[in-house]
């Protein structure tokens, strides 16, 4: 199942998830943001459980932001392991 979701607090401008249906990582964009980190990030979580990329990036700041792109990537990993 692909997920999209617009992020909040952040540079990038859009995410894209596709997790299968045992909950791996399939495939993961960021559009927008800091280009050569956000690939490398999508690069290690490809083939992966979404469960375990969530626990790894979720809640991971930004400066005194109080999000980052990698939260982000973990909240819209949740939703659409939600659907």
């Amino acid at each position: 199942m692909e997920y999209r979701i617009r992020p909040r607090g952040v540079c990038a401008k859009e995410m894209m998830v596709e997790v299968d249906e045992q909950g791996v990582v399939q495939e993961l964009k960021v559009m927008g943001g800091c280009h050569g980190n956000l690939q490398g990030i999508a690069q290690l979580a490809k083939g992966r459980p979404a469960e375990e990329i969530i626990a790894l990036l979720k809640g991971v700041k930004c400066g005194v932001k109080g999000t980052s792109c990698p939260d982000q990537i973990s909240k819209a990993l949740q939703k659409a392991l939600a659907e």
